[in-house]
């Protein structure tokens, strides 16, 4: 999860510089910006203002044959794949240098297209940036293997990119997620087609035009605005298409793993949705604090955050403050105007989405959960929905279970570190989780207990580049960050060599 980053401009200056954006709505492919092969667009709006921002390219099919095609020509003539690692690290480091320079413009296509404030896409472009440069510095350090042999023979183990790699990326970390997954399967070698959300296309296309300015070579980066269903599934279903790899809703991971399985067996990571319980012991400094991170794991950027300590599961003797404490601090987290550099929270992405979370909040309410805040969508333009709390849940209510994806907390009280830990794996996901206390024999038992890809221990996710991102169960399969994406975007060779005597 990034922070938000004090914004040099004020609120006027980010409204200037909106003013002054020439957007890029065309696709690009095999080294060419280009509308979509049958002209079809998508519209792409403002949801803090209801405005449509543009006409971008909806891509279908033959964009996608056309884009493979010249990313597997591109990867078979080996301008990037055979390139030595520490030339491709500088071409990568110059596209870093660009996104920095340009962090501006790119945090504020983002706020503009879903919604987010422009504080946390400023810390997201920090992200994107530290993940490009992370990937670029450690590919030219990643070295192959001798194998154990005797003197008439020499095994080598050596690691060769995938080929052509397919990127999905969601719509609430536009290019944060983007760069996630574009900057290994890059660094190891290979082509990539990126697809970015229909909702948030806007920043994929200027990071296109920074490529082709960081020289990466003819159809080495190409990018696929449009939907899932159409230039998504044609990606998926494509024979030339080495890998998927996929940020978003497990319910489309699971659709992505079928067209693998109908097309040629492409590998496929995964990093799905979550549910994710963030548990504070009774034992735990400091209360305020912990209540401070706690609302934040659920509000930052309006909820819409695959990680988001969506369950809060609290020690009943100290449930009653520390409740107090979350709602007091959720009134310091209320959504305002994205350009303004004071706003925690901002708009929902889209209609679909407001509805979704206004039904759950519904939901909530009828299954019989005690709603601690006013639960009701901000009046006036835009699709501002406050933060949300739930207290008395249990796990048979669909706000306790159900991805809501959105700026809605649901409370759980236990008695027990045995029930606490029942309640976190009592889900079909695994993303993260959170565990706050200073008993360190507690820590090392719940945190060996949890069935979860990450578990942030007195804070919440606070990472870096140096440590993988993924879950488990339905959350998915892959990991991102560290060196143990670039693993992913590469295959091992064995070679065997039989030394004459």
């Amino acid at each position: 999860m990034t922070e938000h980053r004090k914004s040099p401009l004020s609120r006027a200056e980010w409204q200037a510089l909106a003013d002054s954006l020439v957007l890029e709505t065309r696709a690009y492919i095999d080294d060419a910006f280009v509308d979509a092969a049958d002209g079809a667009t998508l519209s792409t709006t403002n949801p803090a203002t209801g405005e449509v921002l543009a006409e971008v390219a909806s891509c279908d099919v033959a964009d996608a044959e056309a884009a493979v095609s010249a990313a597997r020509q591109a990867f078979d003539g080996g301008a990037w794949s055979r390139l030595a690692p520490g030339r491709r690290k500088k071409v990568l480091l110059r596209l870093a240098d660009l996104m920095e320079a340009n962090r501006h413009e790119l945090a504020l296509l983002d706020t503009l297209d879903m919604g987010k404030p422009v504080g946390s896409s400023l810390g997201d472009m920090s992200g994107a940036v530290a993940c490009l440069r992370h990937h670029a510095e450690s590919i030219d350090k990643l070295y192959g293997e001798v194998a154990p042999t005797g003197d008439d023979a020499l095994g080598l183990v050596l690691r060769e990119p995938l080929g052509v790699v397919a990127s999905i990326v969601p719509w609430n970390f536009p290019l944060m997620m983007t760069a996630w997954k574009i900057a290994p399967a890059l660094a190891a070698g290979n082509s990539v087609i990126l697809k970015p959300s229909e909702k948030s296309p806007l920043s994929a296309l200027r990071l296109a035009q920074l490529a082709r300015e960081a020289g990466l070579p003819r159809g080495v980066f190409q990018v696929l605005p449009g939907y899932g269903h159409s230039v998504g599934k044609a990606l998926a279903l494509s024979m030339d298409v080495d890998c998927l790899a996929f940020t978003g809703s497990t319910g489309v991971g699971k659709q992505l793993m079928q067209y693998a399985g109908q097309s040629n067996l492409k590998k496929v990571f995964l990093e799905c949705g979550g549910k994710s319980p963030n548990i504070v012991f009774a034992d735990c400094k400091n209360l305020d604090r912990v209540a401070e991170h706690a609302a934040a794991a659920i509000f930052h950027n309006q909820g819409e955050v695959c990680i988001a300590g969506s369950r809060l599961l609290v020690e009943n003797t100290i449930r009653e403050a520390f409740v107090e404490k979350v709602l007091a601090a959720a009134e310091r987290m209320q959504p305002g105007d994205p350009l303004d550099p004071a706003s925690f929270m901002g708009a929902i992405v889209d209609q679909a989405q407001y509805e979704r979370v206004l039904d759950y909040i519904r939901r909530g309410v009828e299954e019989g959960a005690t709603l601690r805040t006013r639960g009701q969508p901000l009046d006036g333009p835009g699709l501002f929905i406050p933060p949300t709390v739930f207290d008395d849940v249990t796990d048979a209510m669909a706000i306790g279970r159900e991805e809501i994806f959105g700026p809605v907390l649901s409370v759980f009280g236990f008695d027990s570190e045995d029930e606490a830990v029942r309640l976190a794996n009592d889900s079909d996901y695994g993303l993260a989780a959170g565990l706050w206390s200073q008993d360190i024999d507690r820590i090392m038992r719940v945190t060996r207990r949890l069935r979860s890809g990450q578990v942030f221990v007195n804070n919440w996710a606070d990472m870096d580049q140096t440590v993988p991102f993924g879950g488990v169960k339905q959350s998915g399969n892959g990991r991102d960050k560290s060196h143990h994406s670039l693993e992913e975007y590469s295959d091992l060779k064995s070679v065997w060599m039989t030394l004459s005597p």
